[in-house]
């Protein structure tokens, strides 16, 4: 079996608020993680919440980046999805928590797109639950 990609979900705390209340300080980070991990970027959208945080994304041609940030709490929530061999997704992990100033972090890499010998992707079944409304 081989995996398409790697999915990193991290929590950044304990982060300098002023970087992470900064949209332009923010995308910058975002930009220069993906190229640290030698990714190509595609497109990037970031916007600045009032009064305060920062939601982004990053896309690469490998898959995307994306970050929302708490200010106030000195968190943020990132996500860093690369297809492909060539990308390590930690390399863009860490180029973050460094630069966000993190004092601790905690991070969880999924295997994305697992494939059996047939490339038939190997899904567990879930029950769709609609509203009322539905």
């Amino acid at each position: 079996m081989r995996a398409l990609g790697r999915h990193i979900l991290a929590e950044a705390y304990d982060c300098d608020p002023a970087v992470l209340d900064d949209v332009n300080l923010v995308e910058s980070i975002m930009v220069e993680a993906a190229l640290a991990a030698g990714a190509e970027i595609r497109q990037v959208a970031f916007h600045k919440f009032a009064p305060q945080g920062v939601s982004g994304v990053v896309v690469i041609s490998e898959s995307h980046l994306t970050i929302h940030t708490w200010p106030e709490l000195g968190y943020a929530a990132i996500d860093v999805f690369t297809c492909g061999d060539h990308v390590d997704p930690w390399d863009a992990c860490h180029y973050i928590f460094e630069h966000l100033r993190a004092g601790r972090v905690a991070a969880t890499e999924t295997q994305r797109g697992i494939l059996d010998e047939h490339d038939t992707p190997k899904l567990q079944p879930v029950a769709l639950r609609r509203d009322a409304a539905g």
